[in-house]
């Protein structure tokens, strides 16, 4: 175990003091635009797309991983976090994976006119890392 910062999405505006904190296990995806048309050429209506079990996109964030106790605190209250030095079970997910994750895992937010997807790490399926990413097939 390991101690992680927690990753945000700022804005990008330096003086704008908004920004997107992730916590616990959770990842901010930015969702893919998706397939409005089939390999042979047909074009697919908005209500085929949403019934997909399974939705991508890139990770644009991800909270610190789940927190742990050290085993010498656990006394009778074991879910108090005693002082500063939380320490974290790392995420296996990071900034600029492409994932595939169940889409009924995911709440969608909109953050500064764009939209989001909090998604819980336990609900992603499989993480591409390096490359272009985005070549995945899910029929």
């Amino acid at each position: 175990m390991r101690k992680t910062p927690a990753q945000s999405y700022s804005s990008g505006v330096s003086d704008d003091p908004k920004r997107l904190i992730v916590v616990g296990d959770r990842v901010l995806i930015a969702p893919a635009e998706g397939e409005e048309r089939t390999t042979v050429g047909l074009y697919l209506p908005p209500t085929v797309l949403e019934g997909r079990q399974v939705q991508e996109g890139r990770i644009v964030a991800t909270g610190p991983g789940t927190p742990m106790a050290e085993p010498a605190s656990m006394d009778e209250e074991p879910w108090k976090i005693h002082g500063p030095d939380v320490k974290y079970l790392p995420m296996q997910a990071e900034l600029g994976d492409y994932a595939l994750f169940f889409r009924k895992a995911a709440v969608e937010i909109t953050f500064e006119g764009k939209t989001y997807l909090v998604v819980p790490q336990a609900a992603i399926l499989v993480l591409v890392r390096g490359g272009g990413g985005g070549a995945a097939s899910h029929g």
